[in-house]
């Protein structure tokens, strides 16, 4: 998943052909915040972090049902070590999917790219850092701070 680097994510416009990066994005100005292009950017980023989630997903569950029986016993824990990392992993991955899934359906509604809680700017550097955050910094933070004192 391409994040605050230079790694194209697809083309900016179609008379162009080239690749918009993060880079280029973050240099445009303030004023063009979520425009059309860098939502397609969003966009593109989003469904291609699905498409990534749901294809490790198939490839967990194909590698669990391929696996062999060992006879040697540190074999067999070495193995069954092995499932359980890919697991929790797979199991974090499971909790990331309704988060991209809501990402894109705020970039279809014309609210992606602005805090759910007071309507203000996320910013283009949080973003490619946390795509799916539907928070400003600020925002987070009294959220976290909360979380905190209720002890969750």
């Amino acid at each position: 998943m391409p994040t605050a680097n230079n790694s194209p994510v697809r083309p900016a416009t179609k008379q162009t052909g080239k690749a918009l990066t993060a880079k280029a994005l973050l240099a445009m100005p303030k004023s063009a915040y979520m425009n059309p292009v860098q939502l397609d950017y969003f966009r593109d980023l989003l469904r291609k972090q699905r498409q990534d989630l749901l294809d490790n997903a198939t490839m967990t569950i194909d590698h669990l049902r391929d696996g062999e029986a060992e006879a040697d016993p540190n074999d067999r824990a070495t193995i069954e070590e092995e499932h359980s990392l890919e697991l929790r992993i797979r199991d974090r991955e499971r909790k990331m999917l309704p988060r991209v899934e809501a990402a894109l359906r705020r970039i279809e509604e014309g609210q992606y790219g602005y805090c759910e809680e007071t309507g203000d700017a996320i910013g283009l550097g949080r973003l490619l850092a946390r795509p799916t955050t539907p928070y400003s910094l600020e925002a987070q933070e009294r959220h976290e701070a909360r979380q905190r004192v209720q002890g969750r």
